[in-house]
């Protein structure tokens, strides 16, 4: 059993009933959000080894927070010892008490929790901007069992991708990423450096596999699960080999070969989704024999943004998980919410 079909099960055995019989007329959504491979559907058997089992995310309508206590309460007292076989308290890694997890919140707070900011009263553009992947995954990936809140469906509708200006913005950045270090992929294996051109490929490759997430209206989930989630994304079927490629060749002109691959087909993605993009992706780097991306690939998309926040914003900067990857940083809400002071002393400079 998977852990969301134990989750769904948990709750309509267990939960929902004790739910029923304390708290009548409570408005809340059953759910399993949060952390943990199974939100993603990605847990196997090597999963039950930490953070999974008898787990239930449980929202309340923000009207009705103040019940939250008591819920937990209730359910610490009620539940039983064992569901299915498997135990229902029991410690995990951020927590160590032997309790129950079924975690009980209201809906504004749960969110805040998993991305730093109340998207409630809606989202402005620093705030997508210091949104990570992972953590929005967390609120939007899991199954939702029932939902009596007004707001918990339209927060995860309006999470699905980012608005039309900010995707502009950070596909640009992306292909700004990707430029920069694509031409160095070739000079340090023309300098008989196979180790870093390898690893430079490497990072590009990376780079334009989570372009592709960008430009197919999908969130980067971390690392661990990153290449599983891309390849149930529709343009895997054409730029999986490529990718492949570039990070296993085992010459300089066949990793480059791959790379510029990949770059045309994210090209034409991109022209088939109606956004601007040259007829070619890829230009030789000044005389040298070389590739990099054209800079007109992502002038052409910051030239669409009408939005005034948006335009106000550097090219190339991007999100925040676009000039951070320390994991400290990026898996701490409160963090990374604060980096919009950044974000604002930059445009307040021009910088």
């Amino acid at each position: 059993m998977r852990g969301a079909e134990l989750a769904r099960a948990y709750y309509g055995d267990v939960v929902r009933p004790l739910l029923d019989a304390h708290f009548p007329g409570l408005r809340y959504a059953a759910a399993r959000l949060g952390s943990g491979s199974d939100v993603l559907g990605f847990d196997d058997a090597t999963s039950r080894d930490h953070d999974w089992g008898c787990r239930l995310t449980l929202l309340l309508d923000d009207a009705q927070a103040d019940a939250a206590p008591d819920v937990t309460a209730m359910l610490e007292r009620e539940l039983p010892d064992r569901f299915r076989g498997h135990p229902v308290r029991f410690p995990v890694t951020w927590d160590e008490s032997v309790s129950h997890k079924v975690e009980v919140s209201a809906v504004g707070a749960f969110c805040r929790s998993r991305l730093g900011v109340d998207p409630t009263g809606g989202l402005s553009v620093l705030d997508w901007l210091c949104l990570v992947g992972q953590c929005v995954l967390e609120v939007t990936a899991g199954p939702v069992f029932e939902d009596g809140t007004p707001t918990l469906a339209g927060i995860r509708a309006t999470l699905r991708r980012y608005p039309p200006d900010v995707e502009r913005y950070v596909l640009a950045a992306w292909w700004r990423r990707a430029s920069q270090w694509l031409p160095v992929v070739g000079r340090t294996a023309a300098r008989g450096d196979e180790t870093g051109s390898r690893i430079l490929a490497a990072r590009v490759a990376e780079d334009l596999m989570r372009l592709a997430f960008t430009l197919s209206g999908a969130w980067v989930p971390y690392g661990k699960w990153r290449g599983t989630a891309f390849k149930e994304l529709p343009i895997a079927r054409d730029l999986a080999g490529p990718l492949d490629t570039a990070v296993a060749a085992g010459g300089k002109q066949e990793r480059e070969a791959a790379l510029v691959e990949a770059a045309e087909i994210l090209l034409r993605a991109q022209r088939e989704r109606g956004l601007p993009a040259p007829e070619k992706a890829i230009t030789p780097f000044w005389d040298r024999p070389f590739w990099m991306i054209d800079a007109a690939v992502a002038d052409g998309l910051v030239a669409g943004i009408s939005d005034p926040e948006v335009a106000r914003l550097k090219t190339g900067i991007g999100s925040v998980e676009q000039w951070v990857d320390s994991v400290d940083v990026l898996g701490h809400a409160d963090r990374r919410a604060a980096l919009q002071v950044a974000y604002r002393t930059w445009m307040e400079r021009g910088l």
